[in-house]
């Protein structure tokens, strides 16, 4: 089964050695690795994608968890393949109904085979839409619309989300949730053509 372990936090020397050692030391194959290191933030991040076999996932995850402990890193271990056959997803918005209406409703209808978990957004216009469709809306700005970005990952946690969909979501995800759920976890509905119209923050 194809796994993505993430790994985000203070850097440090070493601090893939023992992921990629125990990987490997479990028999698994590593398709991918990513690092990152913001020497002016001190912040160490890793993609490492890989293949093992289904009954290594478990203990994996545990093993992860106590490195993390370790290492004070957040390790993130997660598998399409280990999830529920409809993944969890969360669609993320600001003020324009029609793009998470338009993915909501297809949700709805199954052309998109998933589940809507909540509707997140950085102002509360949008709340009667997940009224509407009948799912939890969370609201995670401030009264200028600044979103609360350890919020959102709180959120996503607490509705174990797989998938992140980013509807007209209007603002800059940081590169730390970016990594958490790297992975062709995140995938973004952009109607302005990068890098030169990223959104205006609002």
């Amino acid at each position: 089964m194809e796994v993505i372990i993430t790994a985000l936090g203070p850097d440090n020397v070493g601090l893939a050695d023992p992921i990629i050692h125990h990987v490997t030391g479990r028999g698994a194959r590593i398709a991918e690795i990513q690092m990152y290191d913001h020497d002016e933030e001190h912040i160490f991040a890793m993609l490492c994608r890989i293949d093992i076999d289904a009954e290594e996932f478990e203990p994996l995850t545990d093993a992860m968890r106590q490195i993390g402990e370790h290492t004070s890193l957040a390790i993130r271990v997660w598998s399409s393949e280990n999830r529920a056959k409809r993944p969890r997803v969360a669609v993320c918005c600001t003020y324009v109904e029609h793009t998470p209406r338009a993915v909501l409703e297809a949700i709805q209808s199954k052309l998109i085979p998933a589940e809507a978990a909540v509707l997140i957004s950085n102002r509360d216009k949008l709340s009667p839409l997940a009224d509407e469709f009948d799912i939890p809306f969370r609201m995670i700005g401030d009264d200028r619309g600044v979103a609360d970005d350890n919020a959102m990952t709180e959120i996503l946690d607490e509705f174990d989300v797989d998938y992140v969909v980013l509807a007209r979501y209007m603002r800059i995800l940081p590169a730390q949730t970016c990594w958490q759920f790297a992975g062709g976890r995140i995938i973004n509905l952009h109607h302005g053509l990068l890098p030169g119209f990223p959104g205006f923050r609002p």
